[in-house]
């Protein structure tokens, strides 16, 4: 009885819990830092450029790591902002110089980034063609994982623009629904010229719908919200597989 209604102890909350708590840092950084907002941008022309310049698997892998590495860098150099603005209410040299020391490793981490992604997508500048997109339309692994990647970019974006709640539990549009309603049009649009076809859309189909229905009978998002995450979801994965 004595230990009722006690908080958990550090290390000790949960793994959902702590993923909760990423996530709402996650999103308070692209709703609070303009750099960060640039980055999703960035990040997001990226993935959808490396469709239509062919890039091979182990170069979207260095793509996606770069990427994540400049994010990684970029909330660090937040999280010490933060810490040394709690820490120090004056003005001191040293405080200063942690913050220049950590815009710095942002600068380097993105230079680098720029650096990769020039290494992977100059050469094939110029080998944009219609042949180019006609070998996107054969890969439709690489053009599934881009689009649940650009999916999930324009969810957080969204969240953040709309101020919703940090937090895995609601907000606007739905993540989950997003996901997977492109998850069933990308499984669609692959699996129509097969034999079970119309087996495979119809299975995605219905567990989309599962999704969306578990996630506003728990009252974690409403019907709109979820509506408005299908219908992303559907538009942006139905525009790849199509004008590609």
């Amino acid at each position: 009885m004595a230990n009722k209604g006690k908080q958990p102890l550090k290390g000790q909350q949960g793994v959902a819990r702590s993923f909760d708590h990423a996530y709402r840092g996650l999103i308070y950084a692209v709703r609070t830092q303009r750099n960060m907002r640039f980055h999703v941008i960035a990040a997001t022309l990226v993935l959808v450029g490396s469709l239509f310049l062919g890039v091979s698997k182990l170069e979207l892998a260095a793509l996606v790591l770069v990427i994540m590495f400049v994010f990684v860098t970029e909330m660090f150099n937040t999280a010490l902002e933060f810490a040394v603005d709690l820490a120090i209410k004056e003005y001191h040299p040293l405080a200063k110089l942690a913050k220049d020391v950590s815009a710095g490793a942002v600068l380097v981490s993105s230079v680098g980034a720029v650096l990769v992604g020039y290494l992977i997508l100059a050469d094939n500048l110029g080998q944009l063609s219609l042949e180019t997109i006609d070998t996107i339309r054969h890969r439709p692994a690489h053009l599934t994982l881009v689009v649940l990647g650009v999916v999930v970019l324009l969810v957080l974006f969204g969240k953040a623009v709309t101020h919703s709640p940090n937090s895995f539990a609601g907000g606007m549009p739905s993540g989950h629904a997003a996901v997977a309603f492109a998850g069933w049009v990308a499984a669609s649009l692959v699996a129509a010229d097969g034999r079970y076809g119309g087996l495979v859309s119809a299975i995605t189909l219905l567990m989309a719908l599962l999704v969306c229905q578990s996630r506003v009978e728990s009252g974690t998002h409403t019907f709109y919200q979820v509506a408005t995450g299908a219908v992303i979801g559907i538009l942006v994965t139905v525009a790849a597989f199509q004008l590609l």
